[in-house]
């Protein structure tokens, strides 16, 4: 097994400006750091290179994505907005969404990244990939930044493995606690993609990511929803791999699994509510890797979202990377005693029947 590691020192120069969390400095809001600041990544990658686990890492190199690429999902007068505002002072690329100048060069490069692991994955430089990549893209639409992101990188990547690579079906496997309503977005319409979002119910945005919303015209039911209530934790997220991500995949057949891998459905995550573990992290992955190796040859790219919890990111960062590369660190998570005493361990009933509800729908894949 040969897995691929992107990163770049650049993605945390991505400036996401002073606040309170995730509200802007001023008024009554102290100035601090953002929520979505470089640490949780630095960290991540510190982590895989102290406890080894880099040493059996292939390094990938990103290189920017072309405006063309970009073209292929956002709009010409998107990208305009945001060259012009990193050129400047910066500015903000939609809700919630603040940047600094130069923060639309990054963009790129974070884009150029997923790219990159994606195609050394399509070409069989590398068995998987993981692109430790910032901005994160997931919420981006076509025509405006929602939720710390600027461009949709999983988005354009497929596009660019579809247009490029010949790729016939794709399926997106996105983990983020927060609706991944931006990849829903570039494939609604589109049967050539299936999309399932696992998160938690009417978090980010509101509003979005019901269980209802499957698709339309040519592409319904090939989006699934899974919206867990707050609360669900280890046994939730698994019985939802279980349930529906491995069954909609074996039906599906995709050429390449794609999953926007967001670490903030962790029991510690500031802006989620969910009570996810490291060891959620390494079952789901290892029952998207042995579903990977049925369907698509185990063609499997992550690329990095959300997470903000600064001590706890990269013990679970730690613990996917692990199971893609099948190197063990021996290096255990010190946080599990007291995570996984926490009362989120079991599926609770009211989890239960949103499992089951989004199974059905699965269950119509074709």
């Amino acid at each position: 097994m040969t897995t691929g590691f992107l990163h770049h020192e650049s993605y945390l120069w991505h400036d996401t400006r002073s606040a309170g969390l995730y509200l802007p400095a001023g008024g009554m809001v102290q100035p601090g750091e953002h929520a979505e600041n470089p640490e949780t990544k630095r960290r991540l990658r510190s982590l895989l290179e102290v406890s080894g686990v880099m040493d059996h890492l292939v390094q990938l190199a990103p290189r920017p994505a072309t405006e063309d690429e970009v073209l292929r999902f956002h709009t010409r007068d998107y990208i305009e907005s945001l060259k012009t505002m990193s050129a400047g002072n910066g500015g903000m690329a939609g809700e919630g969404t603040p940047f600094g100048p130069g923060s639309w060069e990054i963009a790129l490069l974070s884009t150029g990244g997923v790219i990159r692991a994606l195609d050394a994955v399509v070409e069989g430089e590398v068995d998987n990939a993981y692109a430790l990549v910032r901005p994160p893209g997931h919420h981006a639409e076509k025509d405006e930044g929602r939720g710390f992101c600027m461009l949709g990188n999983a988005v354009i990547a497929i596009k660019h493995a579809q247009a490029v690579h010949g790729l016939g079906r794709v399926a997106t496997v996105d983990w983020d606690v927060h609706h991944g309503n931006g990849t829903e977005h570039g494939f609604y319409d589109d049967p050539s993609v299936l999309t399932i979002s696992i998160h938690q119910d009417d978090n980010f945005p509101t509003g979005s990511g019901k269980l209802e919303d499957r698709g339309e015209g040519a592409g319904e039911g090939y989006n699934i929803n899974v919206p867990l209530p707050p609360g669900s934790g280890h046994d939730a997220y698994v019985a939802t791999f279980e349930q529906v991500v491995a069954p909609a995949l074996r039906a599906f057949k995709p050429d390449l699994i794609v999953v926007p891998s967001g670490f903030d459905a962790s029991i510690y995550d500031p802006l989620g509510r969910m009570m996810a573990t490291s060891e959620t992290y390494r079952r789901m992955t290892e029952i998207l890797m042995a579903t990977a190796a049925e369907v698509c040859g185990g063609r499997l790219m992550m690329c990095h979202e959300g997470g903000y919890s600064v001590a706890y990111v990269p013990f679970c960062g730690l613990a996917v990377m692990e199971v893609m590369s099948g190197a063990n660190s021996g290096v255990e998570d010190p946080f599990y005693a007291a995570a996984s005493s926490d009362g989120g361990g079991g599926i609770m009933p009211h989890q239960a029947a949103v499992v089951d509800a989004a199974a059905a729908v699965a269950s119509a894949i074709t």
